[in-house]
């Protein structure tokens, strides 16, 4: 088949889930009734951690970033899918497929990291206690926090300069419902062994050895945990942790379940649902498992949307 500059396309088409219309129009309702719960859950908890002083700790910091995160992320992909859903349109310009990819390759791999820095704060809260608060000061909260967002679109910036320099097919028809490397890296036209072995590269740098690290915090906080003798200071040392693993299941699990895994039409269909599970469901469980799970979260929230006139006092 005949390639062409990717400069020169005008756009891409994203299938997406065309061949299924009537499962297009429950798409469509749902994933809008769940952007719309991703929106104001994320928000919920910025607000709360920023306006209650007995949130400025170092979890709820990564726990804001976190939110602020997943509004950017699903944000950077839903508009345009339920653009693409809304009818028999499914183009997104040559831009907007740069910008995409790079956006939420970034944010995506930033939350990697950022769920590992989260699960760094959870082991010195309890295999550290005593020097918690001097280990974890404002300072490093700051550095931790710009090394994963810097760290994150480092990598994306690399990933989306090597795509966008393949010479694409002339159908450029992307198997997906969002500009996504797997896809793109599909519909080119020259062997891309070395942009594959690259991913590979990157998936053991920014899933692989980041989800190592999280398991090891969790080992060392489960050995901890297990030496403490009240059934009281267990269950709450489980709790402070709980919300983090759940997240960090929901999340690494979807992300190793697309990018690792045998190639062919089931599991790319079968792909696409993780894909959106991951980019558009899990955005909108995070506020509602730390919310669900978290005494102080839900005490936080109730005195911001129902304040008390007698709430200063004890």
């Amino acid at each position: 088949m005949k390639g062409t500059n990717s400069s020169n396309l005008a756009e891409f088409i994203l299938l997406g889930f065309s061949e299924q219309p009537r499962l297009e129009k429950v798409l469509l309702v749902a994933i809008s009734i769940i952007y719309v719960l991703t929106l104001v859950g994320n928000t919920a908890i910025i607000l709360v951690s920023f306006l209650n002083p007995k949130l400025h700790t170092p979890m709820y910091f990564f726990l804001s970033n976190l939110s602020f995160l997943d509004l950017c992320f699903t944000t950077s992909i839903v508009p345009q899918m339920l653009v693409n859903l809304r009818g028999p349109e499914k183009t997104i310009s040559y831009t907007g497929c740069v910008l995409q990819l790079y956006v939420a390759l970034g944010l995506g791999s930033t939350e990697c990291i950022l769920l590992t820095v989260m699960a760094y704060d959870r082991f010195n809260a309890i295999c550290r206690p005593l020097h918690y608060g001097v280990i974890m000061h404002p300072r490093l909260l700051r550095q931790l926090a710009a090394v994963a967002w810097s760290s994150g679109f480092v990598e994306s910036t690399l990933q989306t300069i090597l795509v966008f320099q393949l010479p694409l097919c002339n159908h450029h028809r992307v198997d997906d419902f969002m500009c996504e490397e797997p896809a793109l890296i599909k519909i080119a036209c020259v062997n891309t062994t070395f942009l594959e072995n690259e991913l590979s590269i990157a998936i053991v740098l920014y899933v692989v050895i980041p989800l190592g690290l999280i398991l090891v915090s969790y080992g060392c906080i489960a050995r901890s945990v297990l030496r403490i003798r009240s059934t009281e200071g267990r269950r709450k040392a489980f709790g402070t942790c709980g919300s983090h693993l759940l997240v960090v299941v929901l999340f690494f699990g979807t992300i190793i379940s697309v990018y690792i895994q045998p190639k062919s039409e089931y599991t790319q269909n079968h792909s696409k649902f993780l894909t959106l599970f991951y980019t558009v469901v899990t955005p909108s469980l995070n506020p509602l498992i730390y919310t669900l799970r978290n005494k102080e979260i839900k005490w936080a929230l109730r005195r911001l949307l129902w304040r008390d006139p007698h709430q200063g006092q004890p």
